[in-house]
């Protein structure tokens, strides 16, 4: 076999990849840096409306995570908790990790790196996350752009269009964003976009096997405490800001369903207890699993459900996305109508049909059988 015969395969395969590997529509790149979790998965959704509409292809960033003992944030990469395929059925998506080694080097050139922000100078890379984010990548930009009075409202105005007037691709191949081109909560009409979202092997198969070796057989009441220090602190808001973070999700996006309290966002624990028991009864559950940032009140449940003779679970070491997961399979679920952790469990939910509440909401009406009444 000669030598050109034997690499003929690889040569061509290489020529593929080359001519398809970049859009020539563009690309759109952003620092998930505002918040944790729960609120980078917010922005999440409204960038990838704001991708699809303008047609270009979207860099799924790293999730940035805030670890004790850590000095500066660690950029994990998106596919290491989703799945890569399930997105591309609504819009074209690629790593970043696979953006910034095959194909940035082809239309994102070093002199040419200009950032997109809200102000005269964006500061792309002070502080942190915003340094040890682009530093990831190696990425240094050498001017910074004020992209007003465009906003990322996709859904209304002609603001795709308006986009693309003042960026057309031949122009400017890359959209790099300081931060996410996406509002907080998440807007109204991106919120379906969780569907495509879809836990990675490793993280289902973590969750299935809780459920399958740890809860005992039966239906389980998954719940979403938060009560930390900087939540106690936050809550005391309320006042002055009704419709805190992502409290859209069970009053309405212009408060239309009513006001946040503090029972909703820092509910005491025989409210906890009332709630939980409700759930228990309705759903002839035999556990509940208990998902929080601080104190998952484990003691506290199993002295309250003694006498129905269910058990009170948690993962031995949380960890966030599996929780996600694991709470994303109860029968039941009630989480704090405030919190955006809540809140990715509740669309999941809501996608797969399953039923859930919030802690005090409605005010007095919060047993999961009333609101199983009310869905008839």
């Amino acid at each position: 076999m000669s030598l050109l015969t034997f690499l003929l395969p690889f040569l061509f395969a290489a020529s593929i990849f080359a001519n398809i590997d970049v859009d020539s529509n563009g690309y759109i790149l952003y620092c998930p840096c505002m918040g944790r979790f729960g609120n980078q998965a917010d922005h999440f959704l409204g960038s990838l409306a704001f991708a699809k509409a303008l047609n270009r292809t979207l860099a799924l960033p790293p999730w940035v995570e805030y670890r004790f003992g850590e000095p500066k944030s660690v950029q994990v990469p998106f596919l290491h908790y989703f799945e890569l395929e399930p997105l591309s059925e609504f819009h074209r998506v690629i790593s970043m990790e696979d953006f910034m080694e095959n194909i940035a080097p082809k239309v994102w050139p070093l002199n040419e790196r200009t950032c997109k922000g809200q102000g005269t100078d964006c500061n792309a890379k002070e502080g942190n996350p915003f340094g040890p984010f682009w530093d990831t990548f190696s990425v240094d930009f050498v001017q910074s752009e004020f992209y007003g009075p465009l906003n990322y409202d996709v859904h209304h105005q002609d603001m795709a269009r308006k986009w693309n007037s003042r960026y057309p691709t031949q122009k400017s191949p890359v959209l790099a964003f300081t931060g996410a081109p996406a509002s907080f909560p998440v807007q109204q009409e991106n919120v379906g976009l969780h569907k495509y979202l879809k836990w990675s092997r490793r993280i289902v198969d973590r969750a299935v096997n809780f459920i399958r070796n740890v809860l005992p057989i039966g239906a389980f009441v998954g719940i979403h405490l938060r009560n930390g220090v900087d939540w106690t602190r936050a809550c005391e808001h309320l006042e002055h800001s009704p419709n805190l973070f992502s409290a859209p999700q069970c009053l309405g996006y212009r408060n239309e369903l009513g006001i946040a309290s503090q029972e909703m966002c820092f509910p005491p624990h025989d409210l906890i207890a009332k709630q939980v028991k409700l759930a228990v009864k309705d759903y002839h559950a035999k556990s509940v699993f208990v998902s929080s940032d601080n104190d998952h009140l484990i003691p506290f449940l199993t002295k309250a459900l003694k006498r129905m003779e269910v058990t009170v679970h948690k993962l031995a070491n949380p960890e966030p996305h599996v929780d996600l997961a694991i709470l994303g399979r109860a029968n039941y679920f009630i989480g704090n109508c405030i919190s955006s952790f809540t809140a990715f469990a509740k669309r999941e939910r809501d996608v797969n049909g399953l039923p859930s509440g919030f802690w005090g909401f409605p005010p007095n009406r919060t047993g999961a059988a009333k609101q199983k009444h009310e869905e008839l």
